[in-house]
This record gives C-alpha cells, structure tokens and sequence, in this order.
C-alpha cells in the first residue's frame, strides 16, 4: 500500500504544524536497519511525547496514509524503492527505566540489551535471554521475542500501547495481548510506548553468568560482524529453521550479493551492494529447496516495509 502525493502533503502538513523540523521527508531508512538494506521513507518522524503521537494520530485518520512503526532495526527488511508512506520510530523521550519491588517499567525505546543490565544491576532475575536480542522493548513486545529458552511474554506484565485509530493510549494486561510464539495479537496501529516486566530476587554472580553465556554464545554461533535482520525464518514445531536449510544444502546459497550464512544457516547476510530484491528472492529460493527435502513450508519472521511479498512462495 502506498499513499498518493496529495495524502503525503496533507499529513506533511499536519505534523510539521505540530512537530517542526523534526519531521524529516524522503530519509534513508538503510542506516536505521541491521540490514542496512531499503529505499527512502516519505516522512518520518521520532516521536519524543504523547503530543507527537496524537499528531501522528490525526495525520493518519485525516489522511489515511499507510504507516509502519521501526524499533532497533533488527527482523526488517526495507524494499529497495523505500516507502511511500509515514514511518515512526520512538525517540529518547521514551528510552527511560524504572523499578518497582521486583518489577521493571521502560519506555518502548529502551533497548532489550540495556534493560536486561538494569536487571541486573537490581539484581532481578528473569531478563537475562534479553541481552542477545538486540531490540528495542517496544519491538520485543510486538513480536514476542525470545531466546535461550525464554520469551518476553514469560516475564511480561502489561503493555502501555498508544492506538494510532483512537488517539490514546492504553495499558494492556500480558494476558490480553494474545501472545504466541514469535507474535502477539496488538492491532497493527498500535505504539508501544512501555511495557513492565515482573521479574525475580537473583544473586547478580549468576544473573551475569546467564548474561555472559547468552552474549558468548551469539557471538560464536551467529555473523554478527556481516549487515542481517537476524533469523529469517521461524522455527517449525519440534524442529530448526537452521537444521533444515542446512540439511536441503542451502548453507552458502547466494543470489546477487545476498546469502545465506556459512556460521548459521538460518540468517542471511548482506554483502556490499546487496538489495532487498535479492533478500527476497534468496528467502523464496531457501523455501522451495527446504519444501522439497522435508516437505516443511518455512514461515519468514522478517517484517517488510514498503513494496515486498515474502509470502508468494
């Protein structure tokens, strides 16, 4: 979906009445991605208060101008044209931390990494697959995201979520949220602009410890040091997404300057000059050869922005 000229202008209008030079028209969303991969946003804006979202609120019901929300940039993939529409990304008015007891409350901003360490530092356990997951809380929150055997839902205790459709904000329970593996069921229009965790009493040696073995075993298992989304792929139930793309002899596989991973099979890596058509067209080329050896349809857990279909195939 992309919005037509006369829609960019009159929702232009509205948030620069409200946000100034903050809102920023035809930015390079590349830098803003793991990937570093994508095309150009025809507005965007970092969203600093509550104001700047109401405005973002009546731009987009005035206007109907298609939108995505980014966090750390991490799980997306920009379409090589860009997006011809309204792209939001929660800026440091909302990367704040605070404790309660055994309970932690952040902005949507706030890094997962940077909030696991805050548990730490109170000696609060349950956080620690947090720090190899590098996402923003707001973007963990929308997909549920996990690793080392926990998800953000185990700990999750209500969701502070700003409605774009409504204009305001509203704090969910957890259990409200539909989560799922790697999903929730927040409406798409929905910001998070905080959530709070309930965590446990822990003695900090072994919080560290957990934190330590996460870190460790990211940076020798994963290619940290080459531009990827991280898995592109969700794992099947009872099985990997790794073990399978290894097994069709996909481990290596290349179109363009995209490929996927010879550390783990389930990451594809952009090399200089890779573009998104090429992602796309390596994550339909994984699926056939996986399909034809094990007769398993693997899902994309990669989110687009602009104009892609990862799901053709």
């Amino acid at each position: 979906m992309t919005a037509s000229a006369d829609a960019i202008g009159r929702a232009e209008s509205v948030l620069r009445a409200a946000c100034g030079d903050r809102l920023r028209t035809r930015f390079m969303l590349a830098p803003l991605t793991t990937f570093r991969i994508g095309g150009p946003a025809a507005l965007f804006l970092e969203p600093e208060s509550e104001s700047d979202l109401v405005a973002v609120s009546e731009a987009v019901r005035e206007t109907a101008i298609p939108f995505a929300i980014l966090g750390k940039g991490s799980n997306v993939l920009v379409a090589d044209a860009g997006f011809e529409g309204l792209v939001l990304r929660l800026g440091r008015g909302y990367r704040w931390s605070a404790r309660d007891g055994d309970r932690l409350t952040a902005g949507g901003s706030m890094p997962l990494p940077a909030l696991a360490g805050v548990a730490l530092s109170h000696g609060l356990t349950g956080l620690e697959f947090g720090v190899a997951i590098p996402a923003s809380l707001g973007g963990a929150v929308t997909m549920n995201a996990g690793a080392h055997g926990g998800e953000l839902s185990d700990v999750l205790e209500s969701v502070d979520a700003f409605g774009l459709s409504e204009g305001a904000t509203r704090r969910i329970a957890a259990s409200e949220a539909g989560f799922a593996y790697r999903r929730s069921s927040l409406p798409p229009d929905t910001v998070v602009i905080g959530a709070t965790v309930r965590l446990s009493p822990g003695e900090r040696s072994e919080i560290r410890g957990h934190m330590d073995e996460a870190r460790e075993w990211r940076r020798r298992t994963q290619p940290l040091a080459e531009p990827n989304c991280g898995s592109v792929f969700t794992n099947p139930p009872g099985d990997h997404a790794a073990r399978l793309i290894e097994e069709a002899g996909a481990k290596g596989l290349r179109v363009g300057n995209a490929s996927v991973s010879t550390k783990h099979a389930n990451f594809i890596v952009a090399g200089d000059g890779a573009s998104a058509a090429d992602v796309v067209s390596l994550i339909g080329e994984v699926r056939d050869l996986v399909r034809e050896r094990s007769g398993v349809r693997l899902e994309p857990e990669v989110r687009v922005i602009g104009d892609l279909d990862l799901a053709t195939r």
